[in-house]
């Protein structure tokens, strides 16, 4: 594997202009200072309570987030061309299910084949022909981008439907501002701290009564859901109503309203953290007990807002991310700003080969998975890991991509009371509506096992603050 590129220091070993003034603390503050700011982190994350889930354990308890006092600083003039190059993209993809679910251009031109579409099992048929308000479908999204070779940034994957992970980069912000109180004071760091009041004024932009105060709610699934904290967190941070299923009720009129002590209140914004198939029993799953009755009845009479719009998913599969670049340049007439990591998409027999020959060569991902789960690194995989990832992709080639294992870039790391190299990547949050929003900089996932290139918290990762200066 090549050699990562280094986000702190040059070839020749030098400190990158950006990480001077932090080179500068870590030298002249000393080992037992940097362990003490460690474990005033540390209680800071345990008052606080930052936790998470990890499915299929069998203990369900939940877990503090791993934390890394060592922020990843990125120069402001990198952030400018990553900024838009996140606008593009998301626009490009909002563009793309406003489409898919109207005229189906792209389709009937076979820029990207049918097929993929419309036999996703992300794609919404309830929601053909809908305009959704705005013609936005993710309002929120969270693009997930890692940087190699000699230090170019590749986006990694698209997260559309309920993306999580900004409360943690909000925490990692102010725990980095009471550890480096002095560095907050000296450099300019851009802020993240607005990112509650940008969410805000998205959805409230959403409300279908202008001139009223829109009530807003965070739909959860409740207590037993990995990201639980999240929603509460948001929720918290906005002054929105935090409601499961069982809460809201839709009246004759389809109007939503929460069940309350003084009676129902009118609901006007849901910003939903229940999957699409979840939300309304009525028209999704039957037996669903998250959601709400008659929901999308009062969505398509426009009584309620609901973010994200139903069906957005389909743009945040992993075999439909290989043709996001082709959305670019047939919506836009643009050429990527960021490009993807070169895939292999395996429903093609010539790709499939060649994933099944070098598989050992490759990173194998399944369309629809987060989390890290379901994914093989081909170099670390034992021969019988091979031969079922391989079983995998003859019974199903749709359902899978491959890539190349990418050596992801790495940044100084405190692990076990030492300063090492570990690889990350990087989750910006971009908010669509009636304004947009890109977070400065967003969650840095690190992979604190040594050798690691997975950085998912479910898989041993932990997360950094990002530091966005101008150098």
């Amino acid at each position: 594997m090549a050699i990562a590129y280094d986000e702190m220091h040059d070839p020749l070993g030098r400190v990158r202009a950006h990480y001077g003034a932090f080179d500068n603390w870590l030298n002249r503050t000393p080992e037992t200072e940097i362990a003490h700011k460690r474990r005033e982190a540390e209680i800071s994350f345990h008052r606080v309570g930052i936790t998470f889930s990890v499915y299929g354990e069998e203990s369900g308890n939940e877990r503090l987030i791993p934390f890394d006092l060592v922020p990843r600083i990125v120069p402001a003039v990198e952030w400018r061309m990553l900024e838009a190059g996140l606008r593009q993209r998301v626009h490009a993809l909002n563009l793309f299910l406003g489409d898919v679910y109207g005229e189906q251009r792209i389709l009937k031109e076979g820029r990207v084949p049918r097929d993929l579409v419309l036999d996703n099992s992300e794609y919404r048929q309830e929601m053909r022909g809908f305009e959704v308000p705005g013609g936005v479908y993710s309002h929120i999204s969270g693009i997930d981008l890692v940087r190699a070779g000699d230090g170019e940034y590749f986006v990694l994957e698209d997260n559309l439907r309920v993306p999580s992970g900004v409360s943690y980069m909000l925490e990692n912000r102010q725990v980095s501002k009471r550890v480096f109180a002095d560095a907050f004071r000296d450099l300019d760091i851009q802020p993240v701290d607005d990112y509650p009041v940008k969410l805000h004024a998205t959805l409230a932009s959403l409300t279908p009564r202008p001139g009223e105060v829109p009530v807003i709610a965070v739909l959860t699934p409740g207590i037993y859901n990995s990201a639980y904290f999240e929603h509460a967190f948001l929720a918290q941070q906005m002054g929105a109503l935090l409601v499961e299923g069982g809460d809201l009720v839709v009246d004759d009129d389809d109007v939503v309203h929460v069940r309350t002590i003084g009676g129902l209140v009118r609901v006007d914004v849901i910003y939903r953290r229940v999957d699409d198939l979840f939300i309304d029993p009525e028209v999704f799953r039957p037996d669903s007990t998250l959601g709400v009755p008659r929901l999308m009845r009062a969505w398509r009479a426009g009584n309620v807002a609901i973010a994200n719009a139903p069906g957005a998913g389909v743009a945040d599969d992993k075999v439909v991310y290989a043709w996001v670049p082709d959305m670019i340049r047939f919506y836009l007439g643009e050429e990527p700003l960021l490009p993807n990591v070169p895939t292999y998409r395996c429903l093609y027999a010539d790709e499939r080969q060649h994933v099944i020959e070098h598989i050992d060569e490759l990173v194998v991902k399944p369309a629809n998975e987060s989390g890290g789960y379901g994914l093989l690194i081909g170099n670390r995989a034992t021969r019988t890991e091979l031969d079922a990832a391989i079983a995998n992709i003859e019974a199903d080639p749709r359902n899978w991509v491959a890539q190349p294992i990418l050596s992801l870039s790495t940044a100084p790391t405190l692990c076990d009371g030492q300063i090492e190299p570990r690889h990350l990547d990087l989750r910006p949050f971009i908010l669509s509506g009636a304004t947009n929003y890109v977070s400065a900089g967003g969650l840095t996932r690190v992979a604190l096992r040594r050798g690691s290139l997975v950085v998912n918290s479910s898989q041993g990762g932990g997360s950094k603050d990002t530091w966005i200066v101008e150098a």
